[in-house]
This record gives C-alpha cells, sequence and structure tokens, in this order.
C-alpha cells in the first residue's frame, strides 16, 4: 500500500534509509496519524497559518480553526519555538501538542531545537505538560514518554536568559513579568507568565 518493497520499508523503520516524503505522506493518509507526516526543519508558516494547524491537530483553544491536519506536530512546535514572538493562544497550545502527541519524533526535535539554542524553551513546554500530566488522568503514557524527553533537555539547559517567545518585550515588561513567574520558568531561565494553571482546561 505504502508502493515500496518490504525490504526497503524495513530499512527506513529501522533507520538505514531516510523516509521519503512520499512514503511518509501516503503512510499519513493511510493511517491517518499526524506524527507520520514529513519533516523539514526549514518550513515556516505565518501565525495564522500556525494557528490554522494547530487547531487542525486538534488543540481545544482554537477548536474554530479544526481541519484536516497537514503539518507533522514536532515540525510545529520547532517552527513555533524558533520565533522571536509568538501569538499568546498558540504558545499556551504548545505543552497540550506534547501531551496529545507523545510519540512525536522527540530525537529530531530535540537535535534541531538544540541547534538554535531553543532547548529551554522547549524544556518549558515539557515541562508545562509533565504538569498538566500529573493532575490529570489517563496521560500514563504521555507522562512516561515525556520523563526521558525532560532528563535529556535538562542535560542541556543553558545558562543564558530567553523569554518564551516575547522577545520584543521591553526590559520593564520582563522586570515585571520575572517578579511572578513560575519557578517553572525561573528553572528554565525564560520570562513568560504562562503557568500550568492557565492551561488546565486545555488538557483533555
Amino acid at each position: 500500500m505504502l508502493g515500496v518493497s518490504q525490504p526497503f520499508l524495513s530499512q527506513m523503520e529501522n533507520g538505514q534509509r531516510p523516509v521519503q516524503e512520499a512514503v511518509a505522506t501516503r503512510a499519513f493518509e493511510l493511517l491517518g496519524e499526524p506524527t507520520l507526516l514529513p519533516l523539514d526543519p526549514n518550513r515556516r508558516q505565518d501565525e495564522t497559518s500556525l494557528a490554522n494547524e494547530l487547531g487542525a491537530l486538534g488543540y481545544p483553544g482554537l477548536a474554530p480553526f479544526a481541519g484536516q491536519p497537514s503539518r507533522n506536530p514536532a515540525e510545529l512546535l520547532l517552527d513555533a519555538l524558533d520565533r522571536p514572538d509568538l501569538d499568546t493562544r498558540v504558545a499556551e497550545g504548545l505543552p497540550w501538542l506534547a501531551l496529545r502527541y507523545p510519540d512525536l519524533d522527540w530525537d529530531w526535535l530535540l537535535s534541531e531545537t538544540k541547534l538554535r539554542n531553543r532547548q529551554n524553551r522547549l524544556g518549558f513546554v515539557v515541562g508545562l505538560a509533565q504538569q498538566i500530566a500529573h493532575r490529570s488522568q489517563g496521560l500514563n503514557k504521555s507522562q512516561s514518554k515525556l520523563n526521558v524527553v525532560e532528563v535529556e533537555l535538562e542535560k542541556a539547559r543553558l545558562a543564558n536568559p530567553d523569554t518564551y517567545c516575547h522577545d520584543s518585550w521591553s526590559q520593564r515588561q520582563r522586570d515585571q513579568t520575572n517578579k511572578r513567574r513560575s519557578d517553572l520558568a525561573e528553572h528554565w531561565n525564560l520570562t513568560t507568565g504562562v503557568k500550568v494553571e492557565h492551561l488546565d482546561h486545555y488538557s483533555s
């Protein structure tokens, strides 16, 4: 059904050959799993498209944008986190994305975020997802996977301060936000007012 031989498919599954984009797209068409969509580290969308894509992946906070998924959630996460500024609605939806798709290609995502020095932002997202999982029921699989990712991110945590996609903020805004930021944000050296209690209603 994928249009390739069994030995060729086995080599792709074992990492001996790269997954061809046509094969990944066909697998998604057959199985309906967005994590099977091809990954492109350089593909960028405008903010409206990011919101549309997040809604299409099922995020309740952007339900009006629901539609057919067209992008791998790992690629969307990278695109969103590698921006100087980001729509708050999208930023608040990223922890949900990590919870909803625990089997996304974390090795790829970790590698790409490290290349861009965005691992603290990803660490914050994973930490928020962990906190939501801890408060919620039926998220054991997600929590187990995120535990492993969190350990890897902790090894690469950066000491330099950053924002959670609010680089345009003035120093005054940053100072005021830092006074009331969460312990998690402080741990990841991020200036942000986002806290887990803001996200509980999106954990389903």
